[in-house]
């Protein structure tokens, strides 16, 4: 075997095993507009981020923003996995939050670890809708998984990504998989 044949059979097998998660809530986009999750996005916006203190109005700019991100999102959902994609032809964990940020006029890094170290990381008691939220589902200290919060309900956060064998789903911080790895939560907005 030559290093080439080597070296690409390693890169191939990180790839795949780098957005692989566990179960989910919401496995489409009918199931989701059946629970009222699911709405059309509505334009392109820019962020509108200043870099002095945040008044009440780009609070409220922020937390719209955040639903329209939200919105955007759940337009992939039941999309298929698809390694380096970023389109409803097949998308990966970081290629979801680059699409949709894209949307905004914001970039994003390409891998959910350079995105780990993108915006504010958080306290999980201060995550908002819009937030970035990762993952180390690899068994090593490494973030692989990337996906945005759509929902927290007390100390549930519920999340939008594209799991390996689902695809573009939302699932949930009380499911086993999803408590075990949690990694950390970064503000970008």
């Amino acid at each position: 075997m030559t290093y080439k044949t080597l070296f690409a059979f390693f890169a191939i097998a990180i790839l795949l095993s780098s957005c692989k998660t566990g179960s989910s809530i919401v496995t489409s986009k009918s199931e989701a507009q059946k629970r009222g999750i699911y709405k059309d996005p509505h334009g392109k916006i820019s962020s509108g981020k200043s870099a002095g203190e945040k008044s009440k109005n780009a609070t409220n700019r922020e937390s719209a923003t955040s639903e329209k991100l939200i919105r955007t999102a759940t337009h992939y959902l039941g999309v298929k996995y698809k390694t380096a994609g970023t389109t409803e032809e097949g998308m990966d964990c970081s290629g979801l939050m680059i699409a949709t940020f894209n949307n905004f006029n914001i970039k994003l890094p390409r891998t959910s670890n350079e995105m780990s170290k993108t915006g504010e990381e958080i306290d999980k008691s201060e995550a908002k809708k819009g937030d970035l939220i990762f993952f180390r589902t690899n068994g090593k200290s490494v973030i692989n998984h990337v996906g945005m919060i759509t929902e927290i309900n007390d100390d549930e956060i519920k999340f939008i990504h594209s799991s390996t064998q689902k695809g573009v789903i939302i699932s949930s911080t009380k499911e086993s998989y999803y408590a075990r790895t949690f990694a950390q939560i970064n503000r970008i907005l």
